[in-house]
């Protein structure tokens, strides 16, 4: 049986989210536009990876100007706007992979629309560098996977039920999460998975709350909840507590401030859960902005494309998840910005 603290082998093309190369070499001399776009830019780990960016781009002086766009949730406003940043000559364009493969038409429109270098990034996508796109940058999701299913067989000594909470239907990050996880449970038959597939959860705390409510009614016995987003691990938390019931080991990636802040609050009380993050998610943005840069400038870049996160919180490693009380509740500490520039975030 593995230990708490063993990570399954890692591909060699592979690099730490908190381990970037250095944008300086990259940079070149070329004048260049650079530009991000979000399919939905509202919440604080989008305010924070915005933020990233920008400070990333602010180390190349020949980067005249940094452009951004919100597509507000909307994929016609999202195709419409990665279309209008390559009309405006934009040199580097950036942009969250929220729509999938959904969007591989607007990217080979904005690609092949003239001379924009074109980094879809956060998921892997279907396509071709080259052709539809210039290069995706993206997290190792099915590596992800199986590191919960590691942490979660230590936890619960080899045997137990779990369930996975996903984002929206279909999405491709919850796909290869899913796909990681049953990959890593593969080595532990006695970790059951209740359910087959992911929770759809639709990334919303509401929804997210509902469906955990109902997990609680249906199934006499949960003993891990695995998710995919810090929102949806906070939501089941509030489930259990509003059932009055102990609080199952939660895994998760990109765990926000208030389930640290939940955390501290309960250790206090004598409830605390058992507590795994993998993070540092927000920063895969400055891997995509070297890339882009790179690709324009013509500089060398050995860095490689595909993300893994680091370790972020193992309470049975000694390492429980940071709360920062002046922060939002929804805000990712485990950015690489500084302390002054991730509080100036957050005002």
């Amino acid at each position: 049986m593995a230990s708490v603290s063993s990570v399954p082998a890692k591909a060699a093309d592979t690099v730490l989210s908190n381990a970037g190369a250095d944008i300086k070499p990259l940079c070149g001399t070329k004048p260049m536009t650079v530009a991000l776009v979000d399919g939905y830019g509202a919440d604080t780990w989008r305010k924070i990876a915005r933020a990233e960016f920008e400070d990333e781009l602010g180390k190349c002086p020949n980067v005249t100007k940094v452009l951004y766009a919100d597509s507000l949730g909307d994929q016609q406003k999202y195709n419409g706007d990665l279309n209008s940043m390559a009309s405006m000559g934009v040199n580097v364009l950036v942009t969250f992979t929220d729509y999938g493969d959904a969007a591989l038409p607007a990217y080979r429109s904005a690609f092949n629309g003239g001379s924009t270098i074109v980094v879809p990034y956060y998921s892997k996508i279907s396509g071709s560098p080259g052709v539809d796109f210039s290069v995706n940058v993206y997290q190792d999701q099915a590596y992800i996977g199986k590191l919960w299913a590691d942490w979660v067989n230590k936890t619960l000594n080899g045997k137990g039920n779990i369930v996975l909470l996903g984002g929206t239907p279909g999405a491709t990050s919850s796909t290869e999460f899913l796909k990681g996880l049953k990959i890593g449970l593969e080595k532990y038959p006695d970790i059951k998975m209740l359910d087959e597939n992911y929770i759809v959860t639709n990334w919303n705390p509401a929804d997210a709350q509902r469906a955990v409510t109902g997990l609680i009614a249906k199934y006499p016995q949960i003993d891990a909840i695995v998710s995919d987003s810090g929102m949806a691990t906070i939501a089941g938390i509030k489930a259990y507590e509003q059932a009055g019931l102990p609080i199952p080991p939660q895994a998760t990636i990109n765990g926000i401030n208030e389930i640290g802040c939940k955390y501290e609050d309960l250790k206090a009380a004598g409830k605390a859960w058992k507590h795994f993050s993998v993070d540092g998610a927000t920063s895969m943005v400055r891997f995509a902005a070297r890339a882009g840069v790179a690709a324009f400038e013509g500089t060398e870049s050995k860095e490689p494309t595909v993300i893994v996160p680091y370790i972020y919180a193992d309470t049975e490693a000694g390492k429980p998840p940071r709360c920062l009380r002046s922060a939002p509740p929804d805000a990712d500490l485990s950015s690489t910005l500084s302390e002054e520039k991730l509080k100036a975030v957050f005002n």
